[in-house]
């Protein structure tokens, strides 16, 4: 009977897919103003293979950039990124204060509490969609379940 059990399991276990690129966890938090860029932050948990992401878009805005923010000798700074690497089977987070995205020239109509989508474009001819939520300047960040 121990065996089956086993041999149950075992057989379960190798009918799992296997992990897929995929993004989540994402929202904007709004600009100050309309002149003022937003900023977008999500997690990206890499497939089975690396890759690169590209660019990541929105159509409520005119460009965005991918930065990351950094603190040397007292002084906040931010450059921008480039193009990325996702290794395989990874995690990697755009958060307050690190890796973001900056969203330039932004639609006035979108207020906070309206969902945007944003495309994450990949050096292997992937896009994502994600549908993710605007919060107002200085508002906490969503608090998200898995």
């Amino acid at each position: 009977m121990r065996f089956f059990a086993v041999l149950a399991c075992a057989a379960v276990a190798g009918c799992q897919s296997p992990p897929e690129l995929k993004v989540d966890h994402g929202y904007v938090r709004l600009g100050t103003m309309p002149s003022r860029p937003s900023a977008g932050y999500f997690t990206i948990h890499g497939g089975p293979t690396a890759t690169t992401l590209i660019a990541v878009n929105s159509p409520v805005a005119v460009k965005s950039e991918l930065h990351e923010s950094m603190t040397a000798g007292g002084m906040s700074t931010m450059k921008p990124l480039g193009d990325l690497k996702i290794p395989a089977l990874s995690t990697t987070e755009f958060k307050p204060g690190g890796k973001h995205l900056m969203l330039f020239d932004m639609n006035p109509g979108i207020k906070p509490g309206r969902p945007i989508t944003l495309t994450f474009t990949f050096s292997d001819g992937r896009r994502i969609d994600a549908l993710v939520p605007t919060i107002a300047p200085g508002a906490s960040a969503p608090v998200f379940k898995d």
